[in-house]
């Protein structure tokens, strides 16, 4: 297992350690998970994936639980609207 892994979030690639989340890799990047319905940028708030704001699309799914995902090399992540 490759102790750094690359993957892309909102077009811009970033690095992380492996064994991180998809949630804390969209937080170390400075990106929201998704937006509210006023388009406030919103974040993981429990880490364990009851409160669903860090809901992302991961590898083209939409609304996924983005703390429950591990990074993988080469995934791609975007912000929900």
């Amino acid at each position: 297992m490759p102790d750094f892994l690359t993957l892309t979030i909102n077009g811009a690639r970033s690095l992380v350690p492996s064994g991180t989340t998809v949630a804390a890799a969209m937080l170390i990047a400075g990106q929201p998970s998704r937006l509210s319905i006023l388009g406030e940028p919103r974040a993981a708030l429990c880490g364990m994936g009851i409160c669903f704001e860090c809901r992302a699309t991961v590898n083209g799914v939409p609304h996924r639980r983005t703390c429950q995902i591990l990074c993988e090399q080469g995934m791609t992540v975007g912000t929900n609207p």
